[in-house]
């Protein structure tokens, strides 16, 4: 990180006449009214000021800005910065594969001087060297979501991803009846959330030796575009030449590759004809579920982490002891509970009245 040198400035030196051309004096009613608006218009300005510079201001930099899961992850953090009373500052990458714009945010925030930052770290290696310049400059920074890899963060408050994708995995299990073709549509490399569940997924696979996993290899990508093509990737060499499927379920890691899989699963007329599990929701994931069109999501509540990210880091801040994990329970969605009201407040949670339009 480098900082800027001021820029140099010139100063002239002016001389103002006391007297004009013609030797007048300046009225001196005007200049003491002069004098009266300017000490008012400095001490509006500083009254201006003056909740900007009371509160503590701290960062919430996402891993993007486009996704559901990120705006409620916002949502969260926005709750809690107006409970405890501090600015908070929302910024992060468009596309969740971008680590270096989400450094130059991250260094940006250390030269802004921020009190502390909530980060989810796209890589968990990339990551480390700004996280770790933060802590040379007694900013905290408390990780979300995704793990990293350092021990300079205060605290971790994340899903334990990968009992996430156990729990699919195991759903998965039952769904086929423990016999089967299943494929894994894989999300990024380099995210610890996604590899995890991902790991976690294939492991609980392992339990049932009927399942045979055909497809494990291919990354979506960052947005739903490029999971989309990556699913027809993956399904293309799939098909029979009658159009059918030889593949019983399909995972899917997150909310974009979930969704790039159910747009190719449409398109090519396979809904219904195989399983599918995805991770997280959206308003199109939980209609897939309503339609038949997906069989489960195994969701998060980005909500409470956003919220907890700030609130354990003012916490920090303010002196008090955090734990150093803190785990926000993930839930298998399925049509069977989809209606009840705790599972509906979580797919679909009321983001709006946090969030400015």
């Amino acid at each position: 990180m480098y900082w800027n040198r001021p820029a140099r400035q010139s100063f002239k030196h002016h001389t103002t006449p006391r007297c004009s051309p013609k030797g007048e004096t300046l009225d001196f009613r005007a200049r003491l009214i002069m004098f009266l608006l300017a000490s008012l218009t400095a001490t509006l300005a500083a009254c201006n000021r003056q909740p900007s510079t009371d509160k503590e201001t701290v960062a919430l930099i996402p891993m993007g800005s486009t996704d559901e899961f990120w705006k409620s992850v916002h949502a969260g953090g926005v709750q809690a910065s107006q409970k405890l009373g501090v600015n908070i500052i929302w910024q992060g990458p468009i596309r969740r594969d971008d680590r270096t714009a989400q450094i130059d945010v991250v260094e940006s925030m250390i030269v802004r001087g921020v009190k502390g930052i909530v980060l989810a770290p796209i890589d968990n290696m990339a990551l480390r060297a700004p996280v770790e310049d933060a802590y040379r400059n007694k900013i905290p920074v408390v990780i979300i979501d995704s793990n990293l890899n350092s021990d300079k963060s205060v605290s971790f408050v994340a899903t334990d991803n990968y009992k996430g994708g156990v729990m699919a995995g195991e759903h998965m299990i039952k769904l086929l009846s423990g016999k089967g073709r299943v494929a894994m549509l894989r999300n990024v490399e380099g995210s610890a959330s996604t590899d995890n569940r991902e790991r976690g997924f294939l492991d609980a696979l392992k339990n049932a030796p009927g399942i045979k996993v055909v497809s494990s290899n291919l990354y979506a990508g960052a947005t739903t575009e490029s999971a989309y093509k990556q699913s027809e990737n993956l399904l293309a060499p799939l098909k029979t030449a009658q159009g059918e499927i030889g593949l019983d379920g399909i995972f899917c890691p997150n909310e974009s590759s979930a969704f790039g899989m159910l747009r190719a699963l449409q398109d090519g007329d396979l809904t219904g004809k195989v399983k599918f599990i995805g991770f997280d929701s959206s308003e199109k994931l939980v209609e897939g579920l309503e339609r038949g069109h997906m069989d489960a999501l195994v969701v998060q509540d980005p909500v409470r982490m956003g919220y907890l990210g700030v609130e354990k880091l003012v916490a920090h801040i303010h002196g008090k002891k955090i734990e150093k994990r803190i785990d926000v329970p993930a839930t298998l969605v399925t049509r069977e509970n989809l209606k009840e009201k705790s599972i509906k407040e979580l797919v679909a949670p009321d983001i709006k009245k946090w969030l400015a339009e």
